[in-house]
């Protein structure tokens, strides 16, 4: 198992979503790496330690199902907890096709998603 880190991987496509995310985590004291697509994300994932990601599921290149089928295939990166973010009402269910560690439905409470953090960071 890695040493406790405190940085974690945002993977959304939404340019003002995810830099809105970014600077409410960075501003708790986390280090941020954004990725806008699930290939950003699988390269910035392999070469870094990550304490969470943070998944929108729906992007383009590569959507948030395919990346977590990639995540899994290598044990190295598969116990990396993930919480999903979507728009999608019927969040827990797709969080459980992932087998997400959590999910936040948007417009996200940041009360909430500051607790999944503090769980897994």
């Amino acid at each position: 198992m890695h040493p406790r880190t405190r940085r974690i991987l945002l993977v959304e496509d939404d340019a003002d979503v995810r830099g809105a995310l970014a600077a409410l985590l960075e501003g708790e004291g986390y280090q941020v790496v954004e990725a806008a697509h699930g290939g950003e994300a699988l390269a910035h994932l392999r070469a870094s330690t990550f304490c969470l990601i943070l998944l929108d599921l729906m992007m383009p290149v590569m959507n948030g199902w395919q990346f977590r089928a990639e995540q899994l295939k290598d044990p190295a990166l598969a116990a990396v907890p993930v919480v999903v973010v979507t728009a999608d009402n019927s969040v827990a269910e797709k969080a459980a096709e992932v087998g997400a560690a959590g999910y936040l439905l948007k417009p996200i409470d940041f009360s909430e998603l500051l607790a999944h953090v503090e769980r897994c960071c």
